[in-house]
């Protein structure tokens, strides 16, 4: 695990450092696509890299600002349909790493494939655990969103029609922003609708005795404890207040759950479905069969994903066009 930002040497050595922050910043890059790929290439057979190409017409917007910081800026990256593609939908993709590490970048190849198929896909950065703990984090990436619905008319979004979605640790956030509506409100009571939730094996709720056999393990010092400052015993509300579980209410957005199958990133799952659709709520969930964890990185899971995603926001926008409900 890298600690220390090594970009800063190599840049002071080429004369660069007037572009970077004043001040270095904790940065665990112990998660990676590369690192994935070794630990899976021979547990999972058929893995392969997926291609990340374009279709004509469409474009990626790198690192635009969408927050300043007093030390440096937050940005993200759009990823726009071509225009005779583009249905006016919007996902903005949290990415994963156990709250600690992992980049935008990874949902790049997920990211390109949304968009050639017509939604225009945003992948912010946020303030991971070494930097800043729980709840800076959830604010940088309901900051993003409001990113998004205020600037949704210049990239051709539909009013009301931004979904947010994640993986892993970026499912559970995304899942706490779009069922904790005070996320998404700020001081002036203006709250940003979520037209829907896209929960790629993120744990809903932390609580479960599942997620806490996992999560609340080491005495404290698991990422998910590390990142909300402390184990669930020393801090037991803030793992409810984090635990998108607790949160479900009839204005919870449509969901949708992608999964690997692997039993410790169900948690939360069956009651979360029950209340949603107490509500009246549509929700569709499928597990992929021998599927790894991070399955939306390698095919053959990436491609039958973005599919599933495609779908399910399709029916939704159908659904919203002709009035036939949630």
């Amino acid at each position: 695990m890298t600690l220390l930002r090594m970009a800063l040497a190599a840049a002071a050595a080429c004369g660069l450092t007037g572009s970077l922050p004043a001040t270095a910043r904790e940065v665990d890059d112990s998660y990676t696509v590369a690192q994935r790929f070794e630990r899976y290439k021979d547990q999972y057979s058929g893995i392969t890299w997926p291609a990340v190409t374009l279709a004509e017409g469409q474009e990626i917007l790198f690192d635009r600002s969408y927050k300043r910081l007093s030390d440096r800026s937050l940005g993200l990256d759009v990823f726009l349909p071509s225009q005779k593609r583009r249905l006016g939908t919007a996902l903005v993709l949290v990415h994963g790493g156990a709250w600690r590490s992992g980049d935008k970048s990874h949902f790049y190849a997920l990211a390109s494939r949304l968009a050639g198929l017509g939604h225009t896909v945003i992948l912010p950065e946020y303030r991971l655990a070494p930097e800043a703990g729980y709840p800076s984090g959830m604010t940088d990436a309901a900051d993003a969103l409001r990113w998004v619905h205020d600037n949704a008319a210049h990239f051709g979004i539909k009013p009301g029609w931004i979904a947010v979605g994640g993986a892993s640790s970026g499912g559970q956030m995304a899942a706490l922003l779009a069922y904790d509506a005070r996320l998404r409100t700020d001081e002036a009571g203006r709250m940003v609708p979520v037209a829907a939730l896209i929960d790629l094996d993120g744990v809903l709720d932390m609580t479960d005795p599942l997620a806490l056999q996992f999560e609340n393990a080491a005495g404290g010092k698991s990422p998910f404890a590390q990142w909300v400052g402390g184990s669930f015993e020393s801090a037991p509300q803030t793992w409810i207040d984090a635990s998108a579980a607790h949160h479900v209410s009839p204005r919870s957005p449509p969901t949708l759950i992608l999964g690997s199958g692997i039993p410790r990133f169900t948690a939360g799952r069956v009651a979360v479905l029950a209340a949603l659709k107490s509500h009246g709520t549509r929700t569709e969930v499928y597990d992929l069969v021998d599927a790894p964890h991070d399955f939306w990185l390698f095919e053959p899971w990436l491609t039958p994903t973005a599919r599933r995603i495609d779908r399910f926001l399709r029916a939704l926008l159908s659904s919203s066009q002709t009035g036939d409900g949630r």
